[in-house]
C-alpha cells in the first residue's frame, strides 16, 4: 500500500541543549526548504549548518547563555498547573513512569522541558544519559537498527543527507575548592511566636539560598540515568523499549491515545490541556502529598506569577519578580533546602515539612544515592528546614481546603454537585431535592477524604488535617 503523503523532517543534532533557540532559527529555514519542493537541493541545509556553527561556537558557558531557556516559559507552566507544579517537580525526583499527554507535539515537548528546567542544572548538564539503557536480549534485535545512530560516521560535507549535524566542543568543568559561605546562605531563623510568615524575610531568604553555587551542592541531580529515560516525544514504535525490563522509569510525552490506553504503562498521567495530574497508586499519592509548608511555597509562587496588578520588581540575582528566572530561582532554593533537610536523622521534626513519606521514598532512588556519595559540602551551610516553615494560621486551613477541592477527585465531585445544585435552583426558581441530596453526599464524602489517613510508614492513622 502506498501512502497519499510522504513525511519528511529537518533535524538538528547538537551537543548544546539550546532547544528553543535552535527551533526559532530553524523554523524559517525549514519552511523555505519545504516550499522549494525539491529535496535534492540541499545547499540551504549546508548554509544553515555553517550558520548554526558560527552562531553557537561563540558560547563559552552554556549555563549562563541567554539562549538556554528560549521557548521554555516557566510562567506559563505555573499558570497552567498552579499549585500542582510543585507536585510535578517532586515527582521527577521519584523516578516513576510518567506520561505527559497532549497534541500538538511542540507544546507537549516544551511543557516537559520547561518542567525539567525548574531543576537547577538539569537542562544544561543532566540529560546526557537520558536515553542510555542496556536493552534485554528479547528487545534489542528489533530496536537496535531503528534507534541507534553513530554520529561519528556522519559528515556534514556528505551530499546525501537530510539532517544537520551541529558539532561543538564540549565545555570542560574545572573543579573548584568548596568554600561554604556561612554568612549569607544560612536560613533566616523562624520566630515561632508569629502567626504568619514575613514575606519580605522569606523573599530575602529564598534569594540568598538561590545564589549558592549549585555544583558545590552536588547539583544537578542524576535523575535521568541508570535506566530512567526522558523522551519529550515518543511514537508508538518506541513503546517496546518502554516495556523492556531494563527500564526502571521514564518521563515521556505522547500524542497518541494508545499510550494512555495501554495498561500499566504509566504510574502518573499528566493531561496538559486540563492541567490535571492523575495518580492511581495510593502509595505514590501519599509520597506526593503536599504539606502545609509546601502549599505555602506553591501559593507564594502562584500569587507572584498570576497576580495582574503587582508592580514590576527586579531582584538582584533572580531577575524580575514573578518572571521565568525568578521562578527557577525559587525552585532551586526549594531543592537545596530539601537536600539539606534530608540529611537529618529519621524522626527529626523538620522532615515533616517536606513530607517524611516523600523523603523516605526519594532516599531509595538512584539519583539520591548518587548525590549522597558525591561531594556536596556547600549544602551544609544551609539551615535544615523548609523555607516556609512557621506557625500555623487560619490562612493555612483555607489553603489546604482550596488545594483539596481543586486536586482531589472527591473535591472535584463536590464542585460539580454544587454547580448542579446552582443550575437547578436557577432554572426552576426553587430548591430541587435531588440536587441538594447530591450536594450533601458530596460534602460528606469530600470531608471524609480530607480527614483520611496519610502516613504510610508507621500506619498510625494520622489524618491529612494534621498538616493544618
Amino acid at each position: 500500500m502506498t501512502r497519499s503523503t510522504i513525511q519528511k523532517s529537518v533535524c538538528v543534532l547538537s551537543t548544546l541543549p539550546l532547544y528553543g533557540h535552535i527551533q526559532v532559527k530553524m523554523s524559517l529555514i525549514t519552511h523555505a526548504y519545504f516550499e522549494e519542493g525539491d529535496f535534492s537541493k540541499i545547499s540551504l541545509l549546508h548554509d544553515t549548518y555553517h550558520h548554526l556553527n558560527a552562531c553557537l561556537s561563540s558560547i563559552d558557558n552554556i549555563s549562563t547563555s541567554p539562549h538556554l531557556f528560549v521557548g521554555l516559559s516557566a510562567v506559563e507552566l505555573v499558570t497552567r498547573f498552579r499549585h500542582k507544579v510543585l507536585l510535578l517537580f517532586k515527582l521527577m525526583l521519584l523516578e516513576n513512569k510518567v506520561l505527559f499527554f497532549y497534541s500538538p507535539v511542540r507544546p507537549l515537548c516544551s511543557t516537559i522541558l520547561t518542567l525539567l528546567s525548574l531543576h537547577p542544572g538539569l537542562i544544561e548538564n543532566g540529560l546526557n544519559k537520558s536515553a542510555n539503557i542496556n536493552l534485554s536480549s528479547a528487545t534489542q534485535p528489533s530496536i537496535e537498527n531503528k534507534c541507534e545512530v553513530n554520529a561519528s560516521n556522519v559528515s556534514p560535507e556528505t551530499e546525501d543527507y537530510d539532517h544537520i549535524i551541529v558539532s561543538q566542543k564540549s565545555n570542560e568543568v574545572v573543579d573548584e575548592e568548596l568554600v561554604p559561605n556561612n554568612t549569607f546562605v544560612s536560613n533566616i531563623p523562624k520566630d515561632p511566636s508569629i502567626d504568619s510568615l514575613d514575606e519580605a524575610a522569606v523573599q530575602y531568604n529564598m534569594i540568598s539560598i538561590a545564589q549558592i553555587n549549585s555544583e558545590d551542592c552536588g547539583v544537578p541531580m542524576s535523575i535521568f540515568d541508570n535506566g530512567n529515560l526522558c523522551q519529550p516525544y515518543s511514537c508508538l514504535s518506541y513503546m517496546d523499549i518502554l516495556t523492556d525490563p531494563s527500564v526502571r522509569g521514564y518521563v515521556i510525552g505522547a500524542s497518541n491515545i494508545l499510550f494512555k490506553q495501554k495498561k500499566n504503562l504509566a504510574d502518573v498521567i499528566v493531561e496538559i490541556d486540563e492541567g490535571k495530574v492523575e495518580i492511581e497508586n495510593i502509595e505514590l499519592k501519599r509520597h506526593l502529598h503536599l504539606t502545609t509548608e509546601d502549599l505555602r511555597f506553591a501559593d507564594y509562587l502562584v500569587r507572584h506569577v498570576v497576580q495582574p496588578d503587582k508592580e514590576d520588581v527586579f531582584l538582584d540575582g533572580v531577575g524580575w519578580e514573578g518572571g521565568d528566572e525568578w521562578i527557577r530561582a525559587q525552585f532551586k532554593a526549594y531543592l537545596l533546602s530539601l537536600l539539606r533537610t534530608s540529611l537529618l536523622s529519621e524522626g527529626a521534626p523538620e522532615l515533616n515539612h517536606f513530607n517524611p513519606s516523600f523523603i523516605s521514598a526519594w532516599q531509595q532512588t538512584k539519583n539520591y544515592q548518587v548525590w549522597l556519595n558525591q561531594e556536596h559540602q556547600a549544602i551544609m551551610a544551609l539551615e535544615p528546614c523548609h523555607p516556609f516553615a512557621g506557625q500555623l494560621s487560619v490562612a493555612d486551613m483555607k489553603l489546604r481546603i482550596s488545594h483539596t477541592m481543586q486536586s482531589s477527585r472527591s473535591g472535584r465531585k463536590l464542585n460539580q454537585a454544587v454547580q448542579n445544585t446552582s443550575r437547578a435552583v436557577a432554572s426552576t426558581g426553587k430548591v430541587v431535592g435531588g440536587a441538594i441530596s447530591q450536594a450533601k453526599g458530596a460534602v460528606t464524602n469530600w470531608w471524609s477524604n480530607l480527614t483520611t489517613t496519610q502516613d504510610l510508614e508507621d500506619e498510625k492513622n494520622t489524618p491529612v488535617i494534621q498538616d493544618i
